[in-house]
């Protein structure tokens, strides 16, 4: 690990891939006490995701295989499948609301990776409400937000999301499997396009794609979309471009 400085930035070097077995990562990080939704638009811009105070970036210089996405939301037309689902989920009730951690939030999160792990060979071991505190509830400015996703009074799906004047920020989704039926972590996306298109948010940023992978793959299906070409440092220009299958 190489400090560039104490206080809020760093670079974990030659850890062990996220997404591959075998591969190794470069990532950058910063820990923002307070980062401003000026300063986080320009990260976003530039491929940088959030959990909590802890900003990140990969710069793996083997590979360059997560490729940073966004959703092109007024060119964005609902498809007759996704209108299916939007209109499965005609009494699912959503809430919007800061980030927040109940017991519901923990179990919810515990179940579904546990499930996870057995479907995809996901690292399970549950979660501390210390660590969900860390990853999801702190560093919540005025942008960041929770969907909360309800049936029959139950908490079925979280949806961690940013939400600030020229974007949407996806950061992290999880559900309940026994309303597979109502795919709402297909749902949760469908709804902040909606949002997105009602507020003229011009693009929703999806994190990191990596085509045919069994885990971020999934994201192609949202077109158009476009593609972070450069890999800019903050004071650099960006270079996005549209996604062509």
């Amino acid at each position: 690990m190489h400090i560039l400085n104490k206080d809020i930035e760093f670079i974990e070097e030659q850890r062990e891939c996220s997404y591959f077995d075998n591969e190794i990562s470069d990532i950058r990080y910063r820990y923002m006490f307070d980062c401003s939704t000026e300063q986080y638009q320009q990260m976003l811009e530039r491929g940088w995701r959030r959990f909590g105070k802890m900003h990140f970036v990969p710069e793996c210089r083997a590979c360059n295989k997560c490729i940073s996405m966004r959703i092109d939301v007024k060119n964005y037309k609902f498809s007759k499948s996704e209108k299916r689902v939007i209109s499965k989920n005609k009494d699912t009730k959503l809430y919007i609301r800061p980030p927040s951690m109940t017991v519901e939030h923990l179990d919810l999160y515990n179940k579904y990776h546990e499930l996870m792990n057995q479907k995809k060979d996901w690292p399970f071991t549950k979660i501390e409400p210390n660590e969900y505190a860390k990853s999801y509830v702190e560093g919540k400015s005025s942008y960041a937000k929770e969907f909360l996703y309800m049936k029959d009074d139950k908490l079925i799906g979280v949806a961690l999301v940013d939400i600030l004047p020229k974007s949407i920020s996806a950061i992290y989704c999880y559900y309940d499997h026994e309303y597979a039926d109502l795919s709402i972590g297909k749902f949760s996306i469908l709804a902040q396009i909606k949002i997105a298109k009602e507020m003229n948010i011009p693009y929703i940023y999806l994190g990191y794609w990596i085509k045919d992978h069994f885990s971020m793959g999934y994201k192609e299906a949202y077109q158009p979309f476009e593609v972070l070409k450069n890999r800019p440092t903050i004071n650099e220009e960006t270079v996005w471009e549209k996604y062509e299958l």
